[in-house]
This record gives structure tokens, C-alpha cells and sequence, in this order.
């Protein structure tokens, strides 16, 4: 997959995963979580130049620190959201203004490393945004189905009984 198929298809998960966090949402903690991440890391990782061959060191430690900064940002976003039990038991979860502060940190982040590794001259893929991508939405969504197992049962009122 080329570059920019790569980069929209982040500008895409991005846009869909940012605009459904900020509503209220059942949260099924037996759906599939995980399949998202799997499909874009599997897309990633087919990507031959997510390592720069010039710079193979370099490259690598880049990746390294964007995936390890990745699994930390996708674990403070996991506890930025707001998770509840409604009345009939069902979870509901929705993001919360540390939700898009969180968003722009990561954002901030991975210019960061971009720039860095700019920097250093070594070429950058879009499968490695991809990848960190995955990464972070696996991480986000085991965090938070985690939270939701934790919750205490709703109690039913007298009034519903």
C-alpha cells in the first residue's frame, strides 16, 4: 500500500474512532476490539520500508520509541474515558475533555518523532503511523473494556423491581 493510501487510511480511523469517543456508547465488552488493530497492524507490518534500510539503527529505535510512547498515550486515553452502568446494566462510555486533551498529546507526540527523525534524516513510512495507530487503539480498547468489567452491577430501585 502506498503512502498516501497509507495516510488516509489513518485520516480515516482517526476521524471515525475521534467522532464516536465523544458520544455517549453502549460498549459491548464482548465485541471485537481488537480486529481493528489487527487489520491495520496487519497492513503496517506487510510495508517493507517501515524500517529505512539506509538507517536501519536509527529507524528502528524511531519505531521502538513511537511504539512504547503509543502504549503509553493509549493507556492514559483508556482512563480518560468516562465509563457507567445505565439502569437496565447496559455500559456506557463516552470521551471527556482529557479524552481530546489526550488526542492532541499523541498528535503532539508523533510530530515530534517525526520531526526527529527528519531530523536525523531517516525516511519516515506511513505504515509506522499505521502501525502506532494499532497500537494505540488495541491498548485504548483493552484499558477501557478492563474499567468496564470492573464496574459494580447496576442496582434496580424498588420503583423497577
Amino acid at each position: 500500500m502506498g503512502s498516501v493510501a497509507n495516510l488516509l487510511v489513518i485520516a480515516a480511523v482517526v476521524v471515525l474512532v475521534a467522532q464516536r469517543q465523544m458520544r455517549v456508547q453502549r460498549l459491548d465488552t464482548e465485541r471485537r476490539f481488537w480486529l481493528l488493530p489487527l487489520i491495520l497492524g496487519a497492513l503496517a507490518l506487510r510495508d517493507p520500508q517501515i524500517i529505512d534500510h539506509q538507517h536501519t539503527a536509527l529507524s528502528a529505535t524511531l519505531l521502538a520509541v513511537g511504539l512504547v510512547t503509543v502504549l503509553a498515550m493509549g493507556s492514559v486515553w483508556g482512563w480518560t474515558v468516562r465509563i457507567w452502568r445505565a439502569a437496565d446494566g447496559a455500559v456506557l462510555v463516552k470521551g471527556t475533555r482529557a479524552t481530546v486533551a489526550a488526542w492532541g498529546g499523541m498528535i503532539a507526540v508523533r510530530i515530534g518523532l517525526y520531526a526527529t527523525g527528519s531530523a536525523l534524516g531517516v525516511h519516515q513510512a506511513g505504515s509506522s503511523l499505521m502501525l502506532g495507530m494499532a497500537v494505540l487503539l488495541l491498548v485504548r480498547s483493552l484499558v477501557v473494556n478492563w474499567r468496564a468489567r470492573t464496574l459494580e452491577p447496576a442496582r434496580r430501585t424498588a420503583a423497577l423491581q
